[in-house]
């Protein structure tokens, strides 16, 4: 039975493996039996169900996840977790801890192995350092999953939602909605984690596409061009693309794209939808 989800618990399991929170792992352990079961359904896991933990920590959401779905894969990267693992997760059978970075995963071969290649759901309490490489890592690489289910910073989780013309609307913004439908589906305050964080985080659900939202001619290119375009906020789309490396296009050539594309010369980045970045990606393809 789960019982981390308890403060008392997790405390007692704390002390005795005198265990002391690693900064650099980002480490905040979840610590209320709500939250846990709300991302347990957000997830949708069942028992013909194949999960992928990252960053497990002392197991208070892996014993969850052992119990709702068929098979858990729990990948933790901190050495003086794993024994504590080991005990916490004792009396589960379909469980396997990982010692490893989930960079350096090959979670193609892990879904193969463990899922016969069929697409996999993910669920991760993200250090918030390495959010966005963790993310755009697992849908960068086309591995076969279903659907990532993450807590995140609260900003970070705004900003894989907005659109066009918002602050908050960036590079991450789009790559997310490229590849899945983006939905919040609780915050969580600083009260719920042991040590609490300085800000506030949310749990969102990450669906994958079947199929692009959009037509793109050269996927590589597109996320150039998104990246130049936001790499420098303040200048307009036509002088980003020029100043990026990966593009290279003459000035005049990259003002006849956007032109082409049916939007002012001096318009930015921030202004652009998804549809108009592969329109625009797709533009410039033809010039190269």
């Amino acid at each position: 039975m789960a019982t981390l989800g308890n403060p008392r618990n997790t405390i007692a399991v704390l002390q005795k493996y005198n265990f002391n929170f690693q900064k650099k792992f980002g480490q905040n352990f979840l610590i209320d039996t709500r939250i846990l079961e709300e991302i347990i359904e957000a997830a949708q896991i069942t028992k013909e169900d194949f999960v992928l933990e990252i960053g497990p920590g002392i197991g208070t959401m892996t014993q969850y996840l052992c119990e709702a779905a068929r098979e858990v894969a729990a990948v933790e990267i901190d050495a003086n977790l794993i024994p504590i693992l080991k005990d916490t997760l004792s009396e589960y059978d379909n469980v396997e801890v990982i010692h490893q970075d989930i960079l350096k995963v090959d979670i193609n071969a892990l879904a193969q192995s463990k899922n016969q290649g069929r697409p996999i759901k993910v669920v991760a309490n993200l250090p918030y350092y390495i959010t966005t490489p963790i993310i755009m890592g697992l849908f960068e690489s086309h591995v076969p999953i279903d659907s990532i289910t993450i807590m995140v910073q609260k900003e970070v989780a705004d900003r894989m939602q907005e659109g066009p013309g918002s602050k908050d609307y960036g590079a991450l913004s789009l790559a997310v909605q490229y590849y899945a439908k983006p939905e919040i589906v609780v915050n969580v305050p600083p009260s719920c984690f042991m040590p609490q964080p300085k800000v506030g985080s949310a749990v969102i659900r990450l669906t994958r596409h079947s199929e692009p939202p959009v037509q793109v001619e050269d996927e590589k290119l597109m996320f150039s061009v998104i990246r130049a375009s936001f790499n420098q906020r303040r200048k307009t789309l036509a002088n980003g693309l020029n100043n990026y490396p990966g593009i290279s296009l003459s000035k005049e050539l990259i003002q006849e794209s956007i032109l082409e594309l049916g939007v002012p010369v001096n318009i930015r980045g921030e202004a652009l939808s998804l549809e108009q970045f592969a329109q625009l990606s797709n533009i410039i393809s033809r010039k190269l």
